[in-house]
């Protein structure tokens, strides 16, 4: 039977790590199974070099759902990167609260905060792309290689570019209603194993 508690998937690959057994950030929620591969760096270091500018002062939170796909470099880019548009200046004046005499409990002040990033199940994120505070991405969805997301994406949507845009649905509207009816990545394990063929030759009609 799958041991979603081990490290490695792989026993020959030290590439791929089931993220949810690297992360010790209680801010970082991972379901079973999601992957993260990385060729260039240790990917058990992926709370590290992935997820950018997430300080506790901010209390957001990356989720991501079971069973997803991150390739090497994606990154996630969270509320401390932002720089504050309502200010007439750029420059983050209140992180550098003692050399200005200003309060530090107003310190967030410095930064839009557009709250959690969410990834649902079953999400294909390719290499070295971006996803933005506040994105929310669907299930089933895709994420082309060094896009861009600042926007949310529909489930079982693919998206490209910089800024990242719809490029086309994976399914009809009638199959992916069906598949979030099904929600197939939260069935058990033995089920799940019993209806691969169905699941990867796209046959929704022997898993409804």
């Amino acid at each position: 039977m799958m041991d979603k508690q081990k490290i490695y998937p792989r026993s020959q690959d030290r590439e791929t790590v089931y993220l949810k057994n690297v992360i010790t950030d209680p801010s970082i929620i991972v379901g079973d199974y999601t992957m993260y591969n990385d060729f260039v760096k240790d990917p058990v270091d992926f709370q590290k070099n992935n997820v950018l500018y997430h300080y506790p002062i901010n209390h957001d939170r990356l989720i991501i759902g079971k069973f997803c796909s991150i390739a090497c470099g994606a990154r996630f880019l969270f509320n401390s990167a932002n720089h504050s548009m309502a200010s007439l200046a750029t420059y983050p004046f209140p992180i550098f609260f003692e050399e200005w005499g200003l309060d530090v409990s107003r310190i967030t002040r410095a930064w839009d905060n557009k709250g959690d990033i969410v990834i649902g199940n079953d999400v294909w994120i390719g290499y070295e792309a971006v996803v933005f505070a506040g994105v929310t991405i669907g299930d089933g969805a895709i994420i082309g290689t060094r896009a861009v997301v600042t926007k949310d994406v529909p489930p079982y949507t693919i998206v490209g570019g910089v800024p990242a845009k719809p490029i086309r649905k994976r399914f009809s509207n009638e199959i992916i209603t069906a598949l979030l009816a099904t929600r197939w990545w939260d069935w058990p394990e033995e089920k799940i194993a019993g209806h691969l063929a169905a699941i990867q030759s796209g046959r929704i009609d022997q898993i409804k």
